[in-house]
């Protein structure tokens, strides 16, 4: 398997990946936006269709047209939001799911049938060097923010007013995070797809959170939850012939039920022999 050099830079990608979508699902979770979150996802694929129409298909245009997408289909839903009675998740809900079966079509007209399931499904095996690149840096960066933000991260999560009064800009932190999550799905996209994006940026934080909840633990826990159960669905799929994405998002979730039946093990028999001491 390592002999192969797409290989090579798919095991790397699912190290890179999954450390920094475990590490943001941290995030995630704290905030409780996973909801949110899979809108943004199914945003992304819009804007690959619209820049692919407009000026060609390239890892510089995929990137821009989904990060533009996402933060119009999130500043539209807050805005309608605001001025009906509907909530923010309902209107997300219509707009991401019109924008979704706009940016099929548009990929159906052009003939990119092939890119289309690449994006919507993922191929992690298709990865480039600029690819791999673009991901370690947005990775990089990601990881450095959120551990130096952390404290006002967790501040405002948990106790905003209290972020308000000590002067933590709020807003800022809420929008700046969502703007970083973005960013995170955007180089998760051709490696897992942007409907499977959501499990891989959610599981790893759920599966910690069964164990403990001390929030910086499980920012680093998570991170490295995710980077082992991508590079072992990775294995399984090669050596079992799986689709990649599917195996390392498959992975996860088995890790995440294995857990949650140990945790329910483990808090059935604690609470056993607290009735019966003898």
């Amino acid at each position: 398997m390592f002999e192969l050099t797409l290989f090579q830079r798919a095991f790397f990608a699912c190290l890179v990946i999954g450390f920094t979508n475990g590490y943001a699902s941290a995030y995630v979770l704290i905030n409780r936006s996973p909801l949110k979150l899979t809108a943004l996802s199914h945003s992304l694929l819009p804007g690959i269709a619209l820049a692919t129409l407009l000026v060609g298909l390239s890892v510089m245009s995929a990137f821009t047209g989904a990060v533009f997408m996402a933060i119009l289909i999130g500043m539209f839903s807050i805005l309608i939001a605001r001025q009906t009675k509907l909530s923010q998740d309902t209107t997300l809900s219509i707009l991401y799911t019109g924008a979704f079966a706009g940016g099929i079509i548009i990929l159906n007209y052009l003939g990119q049938t092939q890119e289309l399931e690449q994006w919507i499904l993922g191929n992690i095996l298709g990865l480039t060097n600029t690819d791999l690149t673009m991901s370690f840096v947005i990775g990089l960066l990601a990881v450095i923010l959120l551990t130096l933000f952390q404290r006002p991260i967790l501040l405002t999560a948990f106790q905003p007013d209290v972020a308000e009064t000590l002067g933590v800009p709020v807003r800022v932190i809420n929008y700046a995070g969502f703007a970083l999550l973005i960013l995170v799905l955007v180089t998760t996209l051709q490696a897992v797809g942007c409907i499977l994006a959501i499990g891989l940026i959610v599981t790893p934080g759920a599966t910690v959170r069964l164990f403990t909840n001390r929030p910086r633990l499980i920012f680093i826990a998570s991170g490295f939850l995710g980077s082992i159960g991508s590079a072992m669905g990775l294995l399984i799929a090669y050596y079992l012939g799986f689709p990649a994405a599917a195996s390392i998002v498959t992975t996860l979730t088995i890790i995440f039920l294995l857990s949650w039946s140990l945790k329910a093990l483990l808090t059935l028999t604690s609470k056993t022999s607290k009735k019966n001491p003898l």
